[in-house]
């Protein structure tokens, strides 16, 4: 591993274990439930958690993505055991990538296109460091959310909650 990926894979490594709190709360009989009709239901939000970091890591092998072929819905897991298999797996490709990645693969440009035409280019740390983790924890935010609008209790999450505070 590069010297300049080092930093990235021992952040993602504290992350995918506050990842595991937060999905570990999510009730098996609630996995429909949206807080909002234009909302994801908790399951498919759960299930989109779970796959963010290996689908960028394997999106980032190539050089570029064109989004028109992508399917932007999550689906709807039939169970908790799939998305917690989704985020071992998940998190297998993502270490494998980044533990992997030669700083001149890291540092080399990525393009995101949309109909074969380019959105944007950047060097591909930037791009696992934007969509693979930020992206990651914006949704694991959306997650903390749906939580506590079901009434389940919030960990832990770099700080204490309204339910949980590690400093006591």
């Amino acid at each position: 591993m590069t010297e300049m990926m080092e930093p990235m894979l021992k952040e993602f490594r504290e992350e995918v274990a506050i990842t595991k709190r937060v999905l570990d709360r999510v009730p098996a009989d609630k996995l429909s439930w949206k807080p909002h009709r234009k909302s994801m239901t908790l399951g498919a939000l759960a299930l989109h958690i779970a796959t963010v970091p290996g689908a960028l890591a394997r999106i980032s092998q190539f050089d570029e993505f064109d989004a028109a072929q992508a399917n932007f819905n999550p689906p709807e897991p039939k169970n908790l055991e799939e998305i917690n298999a989704a985020l071992n797996e998940s998190v297998r490709a993502a270490e494998e990538c980044v533990s992997g990645m030669s700083e001149e693969k890291a540092k080399g440009n990525w393009r995101l296109m949309v109909n074969g035409k380019q959105a944007f280019s950047r060097p591909r740390v930037e791009v696992l460091r934007s969509i693979m983790l930020n992206h990651w924890y914006h949704h694991r935010g959306q997650l903390s959310v749906y939580l506590r609008l079901l009434d389940v209790p919030v960990p832990v999450i770099y700080g204490r909650s309204a339910d949980e505070n590690p400093f006591v």
